[in-house]
């Protein structure tokens, strides 16, 4: 996975699908500053997901933008997506490697480095950690801090990702220190302030 620093961030979907995401989806790609673009819906069902998993993949081709699936190997690899996240929940690294074969795993590790270097030997595409700040998107059960992404960096060139609560006024500091990739969602798409594209915008 190779790191381009103008294309820092990792964008995850809204927890809904509202009318205009997809033209909102489009816009904010087109500016080059996004990475990989999450599927990351909870309360939908294998269908529906495979439905706008479809039209998201197009934008995202069309963009040069890595897709992928949150918890789901199956629909991962049913929408031939670059790859998919795993929780520490879901299915594990081997599991998921026999399904979607080289394609790119990324790991959640919380705040543990431990958990880390578990990911790194099932060879994990990239490790997530977080959570940095609070968030609205989802219930934060652990929290990160600077040092977590320092050491890890001493360990392993292996592809860091940062999580939660990450927005204009905090996001350099993560960049500064040692994150390759910023995990982003509430901010760009729950803004109260700005639209998805002006919300973009401020982070240079």
């Amino acid at each position: 996975m190779r790191v381009n620093k103008k294309k820092f961030i990792y964008l995850i979907s809204p927890n809904k699908i509202y009318k205009k995401f997809f033209k909102d989806l489009e816009k904010v790609l087109e500016t080059g500053k996004i990475s990989f673009f999450q599927l990351r819906l909870k309360k939908y069902s294998f269908k529906h997901k495979i439905l706008i998993g479809k039209k998201i993949k197009k934008i995202c081709k069309k963009n040069k933008v890595k897709f992928l699936i949150n918890d789901d190997p199956i629909i991962a690899k049913r929408l031939g997506a670059d790859g998919c996240h795993l929780g520490q929940k879901d299915m594990n690294i081997k599991e998921a490697r026999k399904i979607i074969g080289k394609k790119i795993i990324g790991i959640t590790c919380h705040n543990s480095i431990t958990l880390a270097k578990i990911a790194l030997k099932a060879k994990a595409s990239y490790l997530a950690f977080g959570a940095f700040y609070s968030s609205k998107t989802k219930k934060i059960k652990y929290t990160a801090n600077i040092k977590i992404l320092n050491k890890i960096k001493t360990i392993t060139k292996t592809p860091i990702v940062a999580i939660g609560g990450i927005n204009s006024k905090n996001y350099k500091k993560l960049l500064l220190n040692n994150a390759n990739f910023l995990a982003i969602s509430g901010y760009i798409w729950n803004n109260k302030k700005y639209k998805p594209i002006e919300a973009l915008e401020r982070l240079k």
